[in-house]
């Protein structure tokens, strides 16, 4: 039976979000059952992941913070990386961090194959 991969993902800059997850389906190809799930930001993937956690074997979190000119940048990546560390630690289950965190868009552009490596550390982790 294939393992089963949530792939959650905040859809606010769209482009970046579809670029990674499209180097993420490309990673874990057809050897695992693959659902995604939107939200609207990156600080709702920890508490999107925390009800499903559950359902899948491994989750990938997808999405982009570009920084502005307050320090909102700073709080939500730092928010949402501890959420899901802690939600994986406790929960013993692997989530790749693919949010990526730029200081504008050109860098997010460039960085859009990023989901393939949080892909890479699922997989990885699903294989202990």
């Amino acid at each position: 039976m294939k393992k089963k991969i949530l792939i959650v993902g905040s859809n606010y800059y769209n482009q970046i979000y579809f670029g990674l997850f499209q180097s993420a389906i490309n990673k874990l190809n057809k050897k695992f059952k693959c659902d995604q799930l939107l939200v609207p930001g990156v600080f709702e993937i920890p508490v999107a992941i925390s009800k499903k956690i559950k359902k899948y074997d491994g989750f990938l979190a997808l999405g982009c913070v570009i920084k502005g000119e307050t320090p909102h940048f700073d709080f939500i990546s730092q928010a949402a990386t501890n959420a899901i560390m802690e939600l994986s630690i406790q929960n013993r289950k692997p989530i790749g961090n693919g949010i990526i965190t730029c200081l504008n868009m050109q860098q997010a552009i460039k960085r859009k194959k990023k989901g393939a490596e949080a892909a890479e550390a699922v997989i990885s982790i699903l294989s202990i």
